[in-house]
């Protein structure tokens, strides 16, 4: 009697078993949450990435990651095996399907006309072990073009690796910023890093050569050739070049004029009495910006530590809608991702800024960040901003700029006479 029972109750198990695995895929009984090994498609390249999603029933969320930190949507959803995943911040959408222990789908801009990047992910699993020993690449480079790329801006490029045996992350700085934080391991004699933190895919592929220089391919098709930054001459390659030297004004002795509009649709501009008398600090960025995201949170730390003494921040911002009303929500999100209390104006699109600020030769790199003493006049200009992911390059960065502030503030007005020095 008790092994009828038990075959019925086993039958009946069974049965329910493949009603539960016809309604949902298989790994759904697990849920989303954990760890997933994710690629997206950029061009021709692949792009890994760490991925991490949190499930609470229907309630999602979906982590990109910037080293170590954590970047996660502002909204996300899982219904009917589709999950939604929403950045406000980057004004972007994942959406994908979920197939056993796989997602498939698209991470798209919302802006009009945006291309959608193909996604796929898989349940992380442990790769397998690589060699014990590689090439001893950490320390600070300089890259270069052996063939015709897409960038307009720079003669070469830095490179900041670190190491933990196989190990390798780091980042390329460029005039324009750098790549965000890069991380790969060592296998069969080439190192693979690749970035992707809801933006800025990117993968760089490395070899060393016989001359202790290496050669890199970035995204399948771009080839450089690298050297460490002592040898650059030894090794015929240009040294990058000096960010604070690739911007300037065509008049230094005038003060540096700007007008845009406030969120909240008023005027503001460099003739208003909030900043006579004070020094200013001028960020030229827009929402859109990856480095601008980078160096916001330094700006903010130095408006809470100088404001009191006489710094003032601004914001200069080219969003790319030319509709103020359709950037004003993009603005609104920045300021409130960062907690930002300085002012942000909207000048109009990146087309504008020749016609807007027309006191700037050689303007092509957002964030470029702009210094004026006391006089409003310019005192210095740096394009693009290295970001924590360079290492000690940020270190040196924040330092230098810290410095900075210090000495304008300290100037008196019988001191800022005379004709002013642009470094």
């Amino acid at each position: 009697m008790n092994s009828g029972l038990n075959i019925i109750r086993l039958r009946m198990a069974l049965v329910v078993s493949a009603i539960l695995l016809a309604v949902f895929p298989v790994g759904a009984a697990n849920g989303l949450s954990g760890r997933w090994d994710a690629t997206v498609m950029a061009g021709k390249a692949e792009v890994p990435f760490r991925f991490e999603i949190v499930q609470d029933g229907d309630k999602v969320q979906g982590f990109f990651f910037e080293g170590e930190r954590k970047i996660g949507s502002t909204s996300g959803s899982f219904q009917n095996g589709t999950l939604v995943l929403g950045y406000d911040f980057l004004n972007t959408t994942l959406e994908a399907t979920l197939n056993g222990d796989q997602l498939q789908g698209t991470y798209r801009n919302n802006r009009p006309n945006a291309h959608p990047m193909e996604f796929r992910a898989q349940r992380h699993a442990p790769p397998a072990a690589g060699a014990a020993s590689s090439p001893a690449v950490a320390g600070d480079w300089a890259m270069y073009r052996t063939a015709p790329d897409n960038s307009k801006l720079d003669v070469s490029w830095r490179l900041y690796l670190r190491q933990s045996g196989t190990e390798v992350s780091g980042a390329i700085l460029k005039t324009s910023g750098d790549t965000g934080t890069l991380t790969g391991t060592w296998r069969d004699g080439k190192l693979t890093m690749s970035h992707f933190a809801g933006e800025r895919p990117i993968l760089v592929e490395v070899q060393m050569n016989p001359d202790d220089t290496l050669s890199l391919k970035v995204d399948g098709q771009f080839t450089y050739r690298a050297s460490r930054i002592t040898e650059t001459h030894a090794k015929g390659i240009p040294d990058p070049p000096d960010p604070s030297q690739f911007t300037s004004v065509k008049d230094p002795n005038e003060p540096f004029h700007f007008t845009g509009l406030t969120l909240d649709g008023k005027m503001l501009s460099d003739k208003d009495p909030m900043f006579q008398g004070k020094v200013v600090l001028l960020s030229i960025g827009g929402s859109w910006c990856p480095n601008c995201l980078d160096e916001a949170p330094l700006l903010v730390d130095f408006y809470k530590k100088y404001h009191s003494r006489g710094l003032e921040v601004v914001g200069l911002n080219f969003e790319v809608d030319p509709d103020f009303e359709a950037a004003r929500p993009r603005v609104a999100t920045f300021i409130k991702r960062f907690s930002i209390e300085y002012p942000i104006v909207v000048l109009g699109t990146p087309d504008d800024v020749a016609a807007k600020l027309p006191q700037l030769v050689n303007f092509g790199v957002y964030p470029t960040t702009i210094f004026l003493g006391r006089d409003g006049r310019v005192r210095r200009i740096h394009a693009g901003f290295a970001s924590l992911a360079t290492g000690e390059e940020h270190v040196r960065l924040q330092k230098e700029m810290a410095e900075l502030i210090e000495t304008l503030l300290a100037e008196k007005p019988q001191q800022m006479s005379g004709s002013i020095r642009t470094q």
